[in-house]
């Protein structure tokens, strides 16, 4: 059982309980609450605040829980005694198909591809091992180092201020020597602090290409671009990738076709294909860029994702770009936890300006508490080692993963990588992506079909198999053991 079905559980029969207690009644203590009910004392918080935000309890710090002294009927005590008899009549179904024809009736129905996104998100069942999400598994973020840097933020002087519209100064700086080292060509004037890689990829190209605009993308690419720039209206045009990144001559050969002013890149540990982007071809992107006029928007996404037995990585595009063709996009949040959404945009001149005016007309500014407890994570010396930790970490599934591909389903993996979370896997030509992946289900693992990761018609068949999500190396391996079995079937 997962801790929200628990939680759900619980306050269940917490609801129950309280109805039997006089008003004013106090409740059961934690500590008994969780022997009692075989929870955690996390559970059982979780579940006594539900509760209370229903009006059901009244929790009084230092004195404990007592029920409330007008406690509304539940929806249990409703079925068992009736209708309450000042209860408002049941509400009339609603006629929502009106929204069809408003929906579309200036440009068309108009689909953003946002089910990848909802596939990477949604939590699966507790006996499906996820071999699908793209943050590391629990046990591999940073819980203590977070809490300890959310408490001493809360106690920083104006940690509940509005903070700069930009973002604070000092993680501003942070960001810039992370991107261009110790006296780089970087300064805090030129970041931009966002709401997450995924705000900052939306304020990116949204501000950069106007609507109806072709944006060239890598193929295959990271399906949350794809959907960014379809729901703002631009035209992902897909410029292949091959085992030493995105092809210079096609790059070229797009920019004169489409006259496009942004291109989309993953030059380290691409998603999905992990590849990484030879130093030749660095130099030549961004020529290729220079003499089109266009922008490279580099998602940084994985540089925090290094294994441990990889060898030095390259530097960030930016790092290597005095004339703003480079847009910078990082974060904190792959390498630490799905809620401290931190990232950050860096650009010069004018494009940094536009970036600031979008992020402000969509949402002001990052919230200044999470800000500050960003600042206080890095500058945490636990900061460091747990950077290594995860890198080893990440290093043992990934080998676990190759072991068993190569036992379980020799042939399909190609070239891997030593970071990111993610390897690619060539399925035999008329593979049905859909049909191993629904089996794959079925045998109690989740995988990702590789169609969603091409804005056009993909050459072949594949699968993305992350390993970031599980537990543990032996979780990885019994994945690939239920593919097996999911293969076996679909391809008799």
């Amino acid at each position: 059982m997962n801790e929200r079905s628990s939680v759900v559980e619980l306050a269940d029969r917490l609801r129950r309980e309280v109805e039997r207690y006089p008003e004013g009644r106090k409740l059961p203590s934690s500590r008994v609450l969780t022997e009692r009910h075989q929870v955690s004392p996390g559970t059982v918080s979780r579940a006594v605040a539900v509760l209370a935000a229903e009006g059901l309890v009244v929790s009084r710090p230092g004195a404990g829980v007592f029920r409330t002294s007008a406690t509304a009927p539940t929806a249990a005590s409703a079925a068992s005694d009736g209708a309450h008899p000042h209860a408002p009549p049941p509400a009339r179904p609603g006629d929502l198909s009106w929204q069809e024809v408003a929906l579309s009736a200036e440009a068309g129905p108009r689909d953003v591809g946002a089910g990848p996104m909802f596939a990477m998100l949604n939590v699966p069942r507790p006996d499906v091992l996820d071999l699908n999400g793209g943050y590391p598994n629990a046990s591999l973020q940073p819980e203590r180092l977070l809490a300890a840097a959310l408490a001493r933020a809360g106690r920083r002087p104006g940690a509940w201020d509005r903070p700069p519209v930009d973002g604070l100064t000092e993680l501003r700086a942070w960001f810039a020597r992370d991107i261009g080292g110790s006296g780089g060509p970087l300064g805090a004037g030129d970041v931009l602090i966002t709401a997450g890689g995924q705000s900052a990829l939306t304020i990116a190209l949204r501000s950069l290409a106007s609507p109806g605009a072709p944006v060239l993308v890598e193929s295959p690419t990271y399906p949350g671009a794809l959907a960014v720039a379809r729901a703002a209206g631009l035209r992902p045009v897909p410029v292949p990738v091959d085992g030493d990144g995105v092809r210079p001559d096609l790059l070229a050969a797009a920019f004169d076709a489409t006259r496009a002013r942004v291109f989309f890149c993953q030059p380290l540990f691409q998603n999905p294909t992990g590849a990484v982007l030879s130093p030749d071809r660095r130099a030549e992107v961004l020529r290729i860029a220079r003499t089109a006029g266009a922008f490279v928007i580099e998602d940084d996404f994985a540089r925090r994702l290094v294994h441990a037995d990889a060898p030095a990585l390259p530097r960030p595009l930016a790092a290597d770009d005095p004339d703003g063709i480079v847009v910078h996009l990082s974060s904190l949040t792959k390498a630490t936890s799905p809620n401290l959404r931190i990232g950050a945009l860096t650009a010069r001149g004018p494009a940094l300006q536009r970036l600031r005016a979008t992020q402000v007309v969509d949402s002001f500014f990052v919230p200044r508490p999470l800000q500050e407890a960003a600042l206080e994570l890095v500058a945490d010396p636990g900061w460091a080692r747990h950077l290594r930790t995860l890198g080893a970490e990440l290093r043992d599934r990934r080998r676990a993963a190759v072991a068993a591909l190569r036992h379980e389903l020799p042939g399909l993996l190609g070239a891997h990588r030593f970071g990111g979370y993610h390897l690619w896997l060539r399925l035999p030509d008329g593979t049905d992506e859909t049909v191993l992946t629904a089996a794959a289900l079925r045998a109690g693992v989740l995988v990702t079909p590789g169609r969603p990761y091409h804005p056009a018609e993909p050459p072949a068949p594949h699968l993305r198999l992350s390993y970031a999500a599980a537990d543990s190396p032996a979780t990885v391996a019994e994945g690939v053991r239920r593919l097996r079995r999911a293969y076996e079937e679909t391809t008799g």
